[in-house]
């Protein structure tokens, strides 16, 4: 597998429909990740944090898609409000667990993410979606 996961601020679904193409530019505040499914990530992270099943968010459109095709194009989506404030609210302990959970779970399917590098994922995107919400700003994902 090898893509490339960027997650970043925008102040709407508008906004962050214009990284569709090339990315979120240097203008907006990002994290840049590659190799794991961020739109799979996304759900699993949310049921750790925040209860619920995989099936549940999934049926009901989670991640939202704000532009592009899931079909091996670039996409951009939307982090959850519910994630947002989940990863928010969560301490370092709580994080750390969600990140070694989620590590085990991929594990489960066959895909190495190592904890460190989980750890570091998860709680960069709690600091990135913290930031965010100061500025009454959302958190998206572009994947090429």
């Amino acid at each position: 597998m090898s893509i490339i996961v960027k997650f970043f601020v925008a102040p709407d679904d508008t906004s962050a429909g214009l990284a569709l193409q090339a990315g979120p530019g240097q203008a907006c505040e990002s994290l840049s990740f590659g190799n794991f499914d961020p739109e799979e990530a996304v759900i699993e992270w949310e049921c750790l944090l925040a209860g619920g099943s995989f099936e549940e968010l999934v049926d009901a459109g989670e991640p939202r898609i704000v532009a592009g095709q899931d079909n091996d194009g670039c996409v951009v989506f939307a982090i959850s409000p519910r994630l947002s404030t989940a990863l928010a609210d969560a301490g370092p302990r709580r994080l750390r667990d969600v990140a070694a959970s989620w590590a085990q779970l991929r594990a489960e399917d066959g895909e190495v993410i190592d904890t460190e590098i989980a750890a570091a994922i998860v709680g960069d995107l709690a600091g990135l979606v913290s930031g965010a919400r100061r500025q009454d700003q959302g958190v998206y994902c572009w994947v090429a």
